[in-house]
């Protein structure tokens, strides 16, 4: 009976500690290394599933920003080097699938394994001292002087890029793209009054769109979206049904690990990651910055990644807005 009990113990204590302490892993804290830069979409939702996820893991997630080159090309490369053991992951987004395509990047981005986390829609918003008051105001001037006004998004090949360059392709406007680090810094240069124009994702421009800084002209998908305190911001598909070809393009932010870590590492950040995501403090943040959550890892995310580097890169081929031949990557066409 005591040996029953003992063991009985011994069982009780393995289920306590978890996965965790059974795959030994993680016995120091874990560098989770930014792409983009501090303050935007992908760099907050990286500290709050790191802080969330280190609850869980018993050591702490440290992120840190390495911004540059194309498509985040530079942190990725900086993440890639380290050894694959499971304690240096990337904090990453969708753009960063078009780093190939732009002579920054000589992989597919198939040598990560990825969790997303999930995205928020883009909207396209002017400052407030300009007389555009709706997109067709704004079209129709862009299309009346080519290149006359400044637009602003985060890196070119970003997600945000890739939306401006579609604006273009389905209205016939052209705008002069002034690219940016990331997201915060193409926000504060048109607050700053550098550009008239910027495109980044509605949980970035959220609290700027509420406190009159920037004001919204359209979503970036098929609906109309109604935000509390504005009201409903309309689609640009309403007046330029050409949009379709291209948009919408969903956001994917999350962050990655070297495909070739252990198998039992990657069950561990697994494990920790829908733990994270499912706790009330994950929901609340996304439900109050609008973002939808996604939680997806293993083949199912590495299967949206696929799609999304397959068309980022054809798109940005056709656009006339990639150095690099996707089918030279191995990029099939979507």
């Amino acid at each position: 009976m005591k040996k029953i009990l003992i063991f009985g113990l011994i069982v009780l204590m393995a289920l306590a500690t978890g996965v965790y302490a059974a795959k030994g892993f993680p016995k120091r804290d874990i560098t989770n290394v930014c792409v983009w830069s501090a303050g935007g979409g992908t760099d907050t939702c990286n500290r709050i599933i790191s802080a969330e996820m280190s609850k869980f893991l018993g050591k702490n997630i440290n992120v840190i920003n390495k911004t540059g080159g194309v498509g985040g090309s530079v942190g990725m490369s900086f993440a890639y080097k380290r050894p694959a053991d499971g304690y240096t992951l990337c904090g990453l987004s969708e753009s960063c699938v078009t780093a190939g395509v732009q002579g920054g990047w000589n992989n597919r981005m198939d040598v990560w394994d990825f969790f997303i986390v999930g995205g928020s829609p883009d909207v396209i918003s002017v400052t407030p001292n300009t007389p555009y008051k709706n997109l067709k105001d704004l079209i129709e001037a862009a299309k009346k002087s080519p290149k006359s006004i400044k637009a602003a998004a985060s890196a070119a090949g970003s997600i945000h890029h890739l939306n401006l360059l579609a604006v273009e392709d389905g209205s016939g406007a052209k705008f002069n793209f002034i690219p940016y680090t990331g997201s915060a810094p193409s926000q504060n240069a048109a607050m700053a009054g550098e550009v008239s124009v910027v495109v980044t994702s509605l949980a970035e421009q959220q609290q700027l769109l509420r406190g009159g800084k920037l004001r919204p002209l359209a979503m970036l998908i098929p609906d109309s979206f109604k935000v509390e305190g504005l009201g409903t911001i309309p689609s640009s598909f309403d007046d330029y049904p050409g949009l379709s070809k291209y948009l919408p393009i969903s956001q994917a932010i999350g962050f990655a690990v070297r495909a070739d870590a252990p198998d039992d590492v990657k069950a561990v950040l697994t494990d920790a990651f829908k733990k994270a995501i499912a706790t009330d403090k994950l929901k609340t943040w996304a439900k109050e910055n609008y973002y939808l959550l996604s939680g997806k890892t293993g083949k199912e995310a590495k299967a949206e990644f696929n799609s999304l580097e397959s068309n980022f890169a054809w798109t940005l081929w056709d656009l006339k807005a990639a150095k690099v031949d996707p089918a030279k990557l191995g990029i099939p066409k979507p």
